[in-house]
């Protein structure tokens, strides 16, 4: 019988689970308010914040920084020399292929919760709009806070993970989504900005930092990476459609948002199932877990690459500054259409007359994207991986194109389009990450994959109110047009000099299945460290 993987990784519980109450305890407090509005139709706007709520707000600020100090790891003595080896515990091959699996499920649903978030944000816009009193062109200024969140988020997680662990930087973001959810609350419409900003700093950290632990845990696994990035994406994007379907029309767009607590602190409470990054175990002095670590999921050696440059000047260098410039203006295109007109689809459907079904429709053509995404992973591990790219770009950019002469006030007409865009923009997202750490070596992998991911989410920043300007004075076929161009643009360079990586996925799967690999894995691991 095998143990978890986790064993006390939380460094003080008693002061991380009393943040957690604390914070919890004050977006209770921001929802009993919110019901007590049932009698106005939920709606907030102009109510004054008594001092229940300020007592809330900082019952939350100080749940955050206790549960922030409960997970600074506890200084260890560090020897030069690693410690004698230990008896290890025996792991079947069943056991180990749960813990995998059990691995994978949990983080799989961590990237829902986040990507829940910044999808949300379509949904709201409409309501938003309506109770505030907003311009198009006003309201977009929702998702640019979320998405500028995301960027500030993805710099500073980063930065977090090197110095808690990856383990701790889920958990710590995952509190933040339980606190963020109050979003619902705010009566003023600039509140709901600063809001956004807080949440996108929640969620922009959470992704990067839950592959890279998925590679360090699950190396060689390349399609499970694809397949996981792919169909969160749209698992978030449904669960998001899901629940404004089935809640907003009852309790408004403020609902949507305390929807996500129970899902965050049931991530919290998964904790037990998220192991911590051996190498960062090791650096930190925890020898003896790093091996245990080790052990239990049967890492074996990898081989080694050259020694090469770091850094930027490494980054757009002579050998990589091609493909660093390709892949920027991919991920860039990419967020431009996902996060600028993707977000604007539930009020593009209700001014086309479909207001009252705009949920359904988005959430039936998420679901039916879903084979499409599981496509991706496959053909990208066995076809080409730059050819995968390079179908879904075009899949994508064909479907906004399409958007210029299909009706959309005809549900049955505009379904298989949306279908056919959200498939596309899934499909891009789930191969884009994998594709990009596999162009770079180990000595910069991390700095182009960060990259990338900025440059995603800086077209969320600049999508959402070029979309917003347009939509005042263009029809929606002719935006279409305008947003496809730049992904039809990408996709081009992608076919013509993107980099095949296929065939570095074709690499046997590390065996994993003995005590001994996993020992000499500790052992180069050590040395590496020294």
């Amino acid at each position: 019988m095998h143990r978890s993987p986790d064993r006390g990784l939380i460094p003080r519980p008693l002061l991380f689970w009393s943040g957690v109450l604390i914070c919890s305890a004050g977006v209770a407090e921001h929802i009993l308010v919110f019901v007590h509005t049932a009698g106005m139709d939920f709606h907030m706007a102009g109510m004054p914040m008594d001092a229940g709520m300020w007592v809330a707000m900082t019952a939350i600020v100080v749940g955050l920084v206790l549960a922030a100090l409960g997970l600074i790891p506890r200084r260890l003595k560090y020897s030069a020399s690693p410690p004698p080896e230990a008896p290890q515990e025996r792991v079947t091959h069943s056991g180990r292929t749960m813990l995998r699996v059990r691995l994978v499920a949990v983080l799989s649903f961590a990237l829902v919760v986040d990507q829940m978030k910044p999808a949300t944000l379509a949904f709201i816009l409409p309501g938003a709009r309506a109770e505030y009193g907003l311009t198009t062109a006003e309201v977009a200024m929702l998702p640019v806070g979320g998405l500028t969140g995301t960027v500030l988020g993805s710099l500073l997680w980063g930065q977090l993970a090197d110095r808690i662990g990856r383990r701790a930087s889920v958990l710590l973001a995952a509190l933040l989504f339980v606190a963020t959810t109050v979003c619902g609350a705010m009566p003023s419409f600039e509140a709901n900005i600063m809001m956004c900003v807080l949440m996108g700093i929640s969620a922009g950290g959470m992704l990067p930092i839950v592959y890279a632990l998925i590679s360090e845990v699950l190396p060689g696994r390349s399609g499970t990476i694809v397949l996981t990035a792919g169909l969160t994406t749209v698992g978030g994007y449904l669960a998001a459609s899901g629940l404004s379907a089935a809640f907003e029309p009852v309790y408004g767009w403020r609902i949507l948002w305390f929807l996500q607590l129970p899902l965050a602190l049931v991530l919290l409470v998964l904790n037990r199932w998220i192991p911590e990054s051996p190498s960062f175990l090791a650096s930190r002095g925890n020898t003896a877990e790093a091996r245990r670590m080790t052990v239990l999921f049967g890492l074996s050696d990898t081989p080694a690459e050259p020694r090469t440059e770091r850094g930027g000047r490494a980054l757009l260098g002579p050998g990589y500054r091609r493909q660093t410039l390709i892949i920027s203006g991919f991920a860039l295109s990419w967020g431009l259409v996902y996060w600028g007109f993707v977000t604007f689809l539930p009020t593009v459907l209700g001014e086309a007359g479909l207001k009252t079904v705009a949920s359904q429709i988005l959430f039936g053509s998420s679901l039916l994207s879903i084979p499409g995404t599981a496509v991706a992973a496959w053909l990208y591990s066995r076809w080409s991986s730059r050819k995968t790219m390079t179908l879904y770009g075009t899949v994508t950019a064909v479907s906004l194109a399409a958007l210029t002469t299909v009706p959309l006030d005809s549900a049955q007409v505009a379904v298989p389009v949306l279908i056919g865009l959200l498939t596309g923009v899934s499909g891009v997202v789930s191969v884009l990450g994998p594709y990009t750490a596999q162009v770079y070596p180990t000595a910069f992998r991390g700095l182009g994959s960060g990259l990338s991911a900025a440059c995603s989410k800086s077209g969320g920043i600049v999508g959402p109110p070029v979309v917003g300007s347009l939509m005042a004075s263009l029809p929606v076929g002719r935006v279409a047009i305008v947003i496809a161009a730049p992904m039809a643009l990408a996709t081009a360079l992608i076919a013509r000099y993107g980099k095949e990586t296929t065939a570095a996925t074709r690499t046997p799967a590390p065996p994993g299945s003995s005590h001994k690999g996993g020992q000499d894995h500790f052992r180069q691991m050590w040395r590496h460290i020294r």
